[in-house]
């Protein structure tokens, strides 16, 4: 699960020079953005819904808090997160993408919430947020589509505060051998049909699909929130490991 050279990366399958990964990646999610949501419940069969529902529970944002919601697209989990820090609380939805950005403010200004949460376009790897700031952070499906993951881990690292919490919600490696057949047929030759016929474009759902295989594997994902400096880290897989929640500690 190489990342490349120092001056390459992984495009998918593809190996690229590391300053052109962050602008192709943008290029699928403009594509996509307007889409996004509809895909989401079709690509998953609505277990999307799940997965975040558990994400948040295992958050355990309270009234008050500060809550950074990364790479957070169209605001599935900035809405809930408003809920439940109320008035005297803080939601920041980041997106490096800004496409993506603007679809979610529009879904959550349709839906009424305003007051307590801020838009930010910012790249992981380099937060522009002060030092100790939020009480929690959560990247869900947008760490894979990094360039420079080590980097962004170090970077949440650095704006939480001592005993806050990241999560990291991501597409992770299939438990069983038969799953993972059934898995790999869906992604490479069903996925990209269905972006096609939603979206017109079957070649971004081609660059998701090969996105997830090239991402590390849950164990490797722990080991690189360790190095970051996360204490407790654990992680809980769902669909049998289709997707893993890692969760980590500042301290």
């Amino acid at each position: 699960m190489s990342e490349g050279t120092q001056n390459s990366t992984h495009f998918g399958y593809k190996t690229v020079e590391a300053e052109q990964k962050a602008d192709m990646v943008a290029g699928v999610f403009h594509s996509v953005a307007a889409k996004y949501d509809i895909m989401n419940d079709v690509m998953s069969f609505g277990i999307h819904r799940m997965w975040k529902r558990f994400t948040i529970e295992s958050a355990g944002a309270r009234p008050g808090m500060k809550v950074l919601d990364l790479a957070g697209g169209t605001g599935d989990l900035t809405a809930k997160f408003s809920h439940l820090v109320g008035d005297k609380g803080q939601v920041t939805l980041a997106d490096i993408n800004d496409s993506m950005l603007k679809v979610g403010r529009e879904k959550l200004r349709d839906k009424g919430i305003v007051g307590n949460v801020n838009y930010v376009q910012a790249n992981a790897e380099a937060l522009p947020f002060p030092d100790n700031h939020f009480d929690i952070i959560t990247i869900a499906f947008g760490l894979r589509n990094v360039t420079d993951k080590d980097s962004a881990i170090r970077s949440m690292l650095r704006v939480l505060k001592p005993g806050g919490k990241l999560l990291i919600l991501e597409f992770s490696k299939p438990q069983h051998d038969m799953m993972r057949k059934v898995y790999d047929l869906y992604s490479f030759k069903i996925l990209p049909k269905m972006g096609s016929l939603i979206t017109q474009d079957a070649e971004s759902y081609e660059y998701l699909a090969e996105s997830i295989r090239m991402h590390p594997d849950q164990d490797t994902l722990k080991g690189m929130m360790v190095d970051a400096g996360f204490e407790q880290v654990e992680y809980t897989n769902m669909t049998d490991g289709i997707v893993a929640l890692h969760k980590g500690y500042k301290f």
